[in-house]
């Protein structure tokens, strides 16, 4: 027998298993002693009071221990046929990847072409940008399998519920290897320790399922027929032209810049997206669980490290917390020699002693001057130049500024140290910054201070820049077909194409993107 159960308990009740079962016992009116197993189906942490406390979503096996309510069902990759139709499918990010699943899925060969290298490979090249400064512009935090999530967090939180399954994601990311508390966390997070492991999984499905994955393969252009997309032209790290035929989904991400060149070249249309660019700020974790849970001592035994979610108005721009990460790291996240952008990431345990997250400010497309398409982007490049600039040397070392420093406009004398692997030396960030956005986050970041006593600390820093939080283009789309508004057979996808925002969201974007594609081939 199974009985469902809602509870609101304390840090020490909800994460010790016999004192979770006490308190369903007393629930339930049942003996301790026939609770078998217990089912944590939904966690999330309430830090709003000075009690934090836990509430749970349980299912409680009584008597005996029921195993199909306690097990996701796996999705069914079948080998394709011979004759399965075929898809192309360029980008094998987060939405690239689920794509070619739902491919199979519905019988249609997928055919990825992956401009970076495989998962393991890239290791080597993140590692030269931090030593070397060092970019290669294939193979970076932002190109390569898995995309820019594989090594810049893995964090699964979304609101786009009403776009398609979560849950699906989250179990397809679970039958490839990743630890089942994502189905649990209301912020679910794998890590880049451990997500590596899951996206060869994904990948190693495609191929024994008759799919196909092609690493070091840039698609330079688009094949047109009759007006419609029919294949791309591709080069591969040998420099050969290659040819691929068939219905094109172009998930690429959201700096493959070459790429918008090259579509708006072709005449594809393309318009700005609004953005958000800032900087990234980090405190050390134990002055953040001290802050957000509310006690001195810190999140105590019980708690993970705690993390926050920030949002304001500064002259009627947005300015919030973005990527946030718990016991996490910084890193040089740019994907162009010359160019400056950092980022942030976890790894699962999120067990270093800092706490960092991207506090950004809104910009909209009217903010720009002009009518290009690509504006957005060149705003972006152009302080990522700056910054790159700033430095003087061939390096990612990054300009930084206590705090306390950036809000009242004055150079640091000297820096906290830092997790960011690249180094950091002192400059004067708001000088940096475009004006709009420098001004905003210091009133931005004043008002946090009045609202979370410590937050405002010297022994904060601030480290730019910040402004890879979205594509800065859409790629126009029909919303019913989900194929390009004047371009059939082409069907933009995920961030990159400006409609999705984060791993979960771009993946189920993907999934959606492949079912259009078969339904319009005839599959359903």
């Amino acid at each position: 027998m199974t009985k469902p159960l809602q509870l609101r308990l304390k840090p020490e009740q909800a994460y010790d298993e016999l004192r979770l079962k006490i308190e369903i016992s007393t629930a339930l009116d049942v003996d301790v002693n026939r609770i078998k197993k217990v089912d944590i189906n939904r966690r999330s942490i309430d830090a709003r009071q000075r009690q934090v406390m836990v509430n749970l979503s349980v299912t409680a096996h009584i008597d005996g221990i029921d195993d199909a309510a306690s097990m996701a069902a796996p999705v069914e990759y079948k080998h394709l046929a011979a004759d399965a139709p075929l898809a192309i499918v360029v980008g094998a990010g987060p939405a690239g990847l689920f794509a070619a699943l739902r491919l199979i899925e519905l019988g249609v060969k997928p055919v990825v072409l992956e401009r970076g290298k495989d998962v393991d490979s890239r290791r080597t090249d993140l590692a030269a940008i931090s030593r070397e400064g060092k970019v290669d512009p294939d193979s970076n935090y932002c190109f390569g399998e898995g995309g820019a999530g594989a090594y810049s967090d893995g964090k699964l939180y979304t609101r786009s519920k009403k776009r398609g399954s979560v849950e699906k994601v989250l179990n397809i990311f679970v039958q490839h290897g990743a630890d089942p508390d994502i189905l649990v966390d209301a912020h679910p997070h794998i890590g880049s320790d451990k997500l590596p492991a899951v996206i060869k999984a994904m990948r190693h499905t495609i191929i024994e399922c008759g799919g196909e994955v092609h690493f070091g393969e840039h698609v330079d252009s688009l094949i047109m027929a009759d007006g419609r997309c029919a294949g791309v032209m591709a080069t591969d790290s040998d420099g050969k032209a290659i040819e691929y035929s068939g219905p094109v989904i172009l998930a690429t991400g959201h700096s493959a810049r070459d790429v918008y060149r090259m579509l708006q070249a072709k005449g594809v249309g393309l318009e700005p997206k609004g953005i958000a660019v800032g900087v990234r700020v980090e405190h050390p974790q134990a002055l953040i669980d001290s802050i957000f849970y509310h006690s001195p001592k810190g999140r105590g035994k019980y708690l993970p490290p705690a993390e926050y979610s920030l949002l304001t108005r500064v002259d009627d721009r947005a300015v919030y917390s973005f990527c946030m990460c718990p016991g996490g790291y910084i890193i040089p996240a740019t994907n162009e020699p010359g160019l400056m952008v950092v980022n942030g990431m976890s790894p699962s345990n999120r067990g270093t002693q800092w706490a960092n997250s991207g506090i950004v400010v809104e910009v909209l497309p009217e903010d720009i001057p002009g009518d290009d398409p690509l504006k957005m982007m060149k705003f972006q490049q152009g302080i990522e130049k700056s910054f790159y600039n700033h430095s003087g040397t061939d390096t990612q070392n990054a300009p930084a500024q206590r705090l306390t420093d950036f809000i009242a406009g004055k150079e640091s004398e000297s820096l906290p140290r830092s997790s960011y692997t690249a180094g950091v030396h002192p400059g004067r960030l708001e000088r940096i910054l475009p004006v709009m956005v420098a001004k905003r986050l210091q009133g931005a970041f004043a008002d946090f201070g009045k609202k979370y006593k410590g937050y405002v600390s010297p022994e904060a820093i601030v480290i730019g820049n910040e402004t890879r939080t979205s594509s800065p283009v859409r790629i126009v789309r029909d919303s019913a077909s989900m194929q390009h508004i004047s371009v059939p057979g082409l069907y933009p996808c995920g961030e990159g194409a400006g409609y999705a925002g984060g791993i979960a969201s771009a993946a189920i974007d993907g999934d959606r993107c492949a079912t259009a594609l078969a339904e319009a081939i005839g599959i359903k």
